[in-house]
């Protein structure tokens, strides 16, 4: 359905209609998600968000900039507060074409002369144009449109002027005689008796449009009985963002940090959300080749953790929410971040509790007597990219973009900030850290149990691809079982190059009850 039909059919239907305010494409999403079934795009607001006043300011060709990128978001009608119509009937004719090119549903004009000035504001200039001029304005959009339904709504601003009752609804008669679609009874009362008595006596000629921005504590049931068509909340949506913005921007400078108000707003996953991120993901998995495309990841989460005690009893360590979310759900969801959709988990101990979409989840039945060899023998694809990476593993995105777009058959990671600890998977290397972008690349020369003499641990990702695959096949075969750090060793024995990628913190993993907090810190940040 067309969006200018919906607007129709909700304005002439019999219960009453909410609309509600937005500025821009963002605050146009959030509406529509709140199950507004109409947007009011606000002359006020939009002026508001480019930093000037409403008084015609922003240009109309400003505006329908803003319009559209709130009609390309969303998919509910959008009704324009289109001011005066910026103009006589000519300008108002070209802007009701670029509004219906850009899919708004309708556009709203007030009776009053150009430029426009707010029927709240501080100044007495309400200037009402003559009847005559106006109703030529609203023929003069109907004649010129082009989708039969965009509607055309008339804003009667007598009761803004104090012009009286009998003004307002003479002039509401005319405007509905020389073709509106609905008329909007505007009022800066602190009560609804004006509008009210004003619907008493227009008895249903047309569909009422009201916004009670100054009778506020009016019960909606009032304007139900009223029999109004649509109510629109009109600034709301600005106006909460403000003191906000000023109490945050206050807070932030006074203490020169953000880590105190880290938790009072919105993540940047939410974000993303709202942006549409997943949908370009989607997108560039069917049209743009990424560094991931071509690649398996195998996740290995066998193992139950036993020092994680009773948050292991039903599930393995890789299952425990950090943040909310289960450590092996943020690994797969940075894996299809870089384009890797080809997803492979390796569970053992509760399998059944490893739930998670679009994944093929394989199970190392003898995982109690077994260890991470015998697990990667079960997942390890025969052709293209293997990316092996330890599922109890929290990175940074940049961490897994990097080993994908990394060169060479065989790399591993390894963090050089980390070389002294109770773990082993230390990796010592033919070329220390130096912290250079340029220069000859660092390769693995073993890796080692103890944490002395080494550059640093191996955090527990692996990318085989090529001839390096291949051979990683060859030495599995040879392996009875044993560690990853056991593989590694074999297959730099066996002659296999891997290439070492550096990097400098940006990780943890968990394995003992203290982890846990300092794993929820580090999915905040």
């Amino acid at each position: 359905m067309k969006k200018s039909t919906r607007l129709r059919q909700l304005l002439t239907s019999s219960e009453l209609e909410f609309a509600l305010e937005a500025h821009n494409a963002l605050s146009a999403k959030i509406a529509e998600e709140a199950g507004f079934p109409v947007i009011w795009a606000s002359g006020l607001s939009m002026s508001a968000q480019f930093g000037v006043r409403d008084s015609n300011e922003a240009s109309w060709s400003q505006v329908v900039d803003a319009l559209e990128f709130m009609s390309d978001a969303t998919q509910v009608p959008i009704l324009v507060d289109g001011d005066t119509g910026y103009g006589n009937f000519n300008s108002l004719r070209r802007l009701v074409r670029k509004l219906e090119q850009r899919e708004l549903a309708g556009v709203c004009i007030e009776d009053k002369e150009f430029p426009k000035t707010n029927s709240f504001g501080a100044s007495d200039r309400q200037i009402l144009a003559t009847v005559d001029e106006f109703c030529g304005k609203i023929k003069a959009a109907k004649d010129c449109q082009l989708d039969p339904d965009f509607v055309v709504v008339a804003r009667v601003e007598a009761l803004i002027a104090g012009a009286g009752m009998e003004e307002a609804l003479r002039r509401a008669e005319a405007y509905h005689a020389a073709g509106a679609d609905a008329v909007l009874i505007h009022s800066k009362k602190s009560r609804a008796d004006e509008v009210v008595e004003f619907s008493r006596q227009w008895a249903g000629r047309c569909p009422l449009v009201i916004v009670p921005t100054k009778y506020y504590s009016t019960p909606v049931e009032v304007f139900r009985k009223a029999g109004f068509s649509l109510v629109i909340w009109a600034n709301h949506m600005l106006r909460c963002t403000i003191p906000v913005m000023q109490a945050t921007a206050a807070r932030i400078r006074k203490q020169e940090s953000v880590v105190a108000i880290e938790d009072q707003i919105a993540r940047l996953d939410e974000v993303f959300r709202l942006q549409g991120a997943d949908e370009l993901a989607q997108a560039e998995r069917t049209y743009s080749p990424a560094p991931g495309r071509g690649v398996q990841a195998v996740l290995l989460a066998a193992s139950r953790g036993r020092e994680l005690e009773s948050l292991t009893v039903d599930r393995p360590k890789s299952m425990i929410q950090i943040g909310g979310k289960p450590i092996l759900s943020r690994l797969v969801e940075d894996c299809k971040r870089q384009g890797i959709h080809n997803i492979r988990v390796v569970a053992g101990y509760c399998s059944q509790a490893v739930k998670l979409d679009d994944v093929e989840v394989v199970v190392n039945e003898q995982h109690e007597t077994t260890g991470e060899i015998a697990s990667l023998r079960l997942a390890l694809p025969r052709e293209g990219q293997a990316l092996i990476v330890y599922g109890d593993l929290l990175m940074r995105s940049s961490v897994l973009r990097d080993v994908l777009e990394h060169t060479g058959d065989a790399v591993a990671v390894v963090d050089s900030l980390t070389v002294t600890g109770p773990d082993s998977d230390f990796a010592v290397c033919d070329t220390a850290d130096d912290r250079a972008f340029f220069g000859p690349s660092p390769h693995l020369r073993s890796m080692v149990a103890s944490s002395t003499e080494n550059h640093g641990r191996w955090i527990g990702v692996l990318r085989l691809g090529g001839a390096a695959l291949e051979k990683a096949h060859q030495v599995l075969e040879r392996l009875q079982d044993g560690s990853m750090s056991d593989l590694i060793n074999a297959l730099l024995q066996a002659g296999q190059e891997i290439q070492v990628h550096y990097i400098h913190g940006h990780w943890l993993d968990v394995n003992r009850l203290e982890d846990i907090e300092r794993a929820d810190a580090f999915s905040r940040t």
